[in-house]
């Protein structure tokens, strides 16, 4: 495991340097692939979008998290999905490429909902603050999403679980970082270990 600090990551997230991310990226991976790495994730939805600046150059493959999060949701029958996360993110085409590939619809927060939902994400739960208003904040917009067709909504940020899961959200649940860490188990077991099955 390998990490810049965040600062440094959202100096360029907010300067919209992508360029900037995926450099940052590469200099993980180079780290990585010298200690003995097989291959890559990286558990934060947003610096995604970084990552066709990355894979070109990058000495190791990557598991996408929109891709394994995408997959998911095809294995559970699920055919729209309600997008959650960092307003960069949500605006993004991160999610909206790999769930259009498998044939899913999906519906992103508003205008307003997007300010809001990154307001919680990087002022409160990144600082460790948890709210009953914010768990109530993400219901109502979730809820939303189940009026206009939605039947399971992405927890596209690492925070996000630390206040909705399938117990208090009005929709199944789509946990990334879960669901991400579970694929890289199995990609480690069931590719690169084969007698581990």
């Amino acid at each position: 495991m390998h990490t810049h600090s965040l600062a440094t990551y959202m100096g360029c997230v907010n300067r919209g340097d992508w360029v900037g991310v995926g450099e940052l990226m590469l200099s993980s991976a180079q780290k990585l692939a010298a200690a003995g790495a097989d291959f890559l994730i990286c558990p934060d939805n947003t610096i995604h979008q970084a990552l066709p600046h990355v894979e070109p150059r990058s000495p190791l493959p990557w598991l996408h998290i929109a891709a394994v999060v995408a997959e998911s949701a095809v294995g559970r029958g699920f055919r729209r999905l309600g997008l959650t996360g960092t307003r960069p993110l949500v605006e993004s085409e991160v999610y909206t490429q790999q769930l259009a590939a498998r044939g899913l619809e999906y519906v992103r927060p508003n205008a307003n909902e997007r300010d809001a939902i990154n307001r919680i994400i990087f002022d409160e739960l990144v600082n460790g603050v948890f709210t009953p208003a914010a768990v109530e904040y993400f219901q109502r917009v979730i809820e939303r999403m189940k009026g206009e067709g939605c039947d399971a909504v992405v927890l596209g940020c690492t925070e996000i679980p630390l206040i909705m899961n399938d117990a208090n959200s009005p929709l199944p649940t789509l946990d990334s970082t879960r669901l991400l860490a579970l694929a890289a188990l199995r990609h480690a077991t069931e590719t690169l270990l084969p007698s581990a099955r």
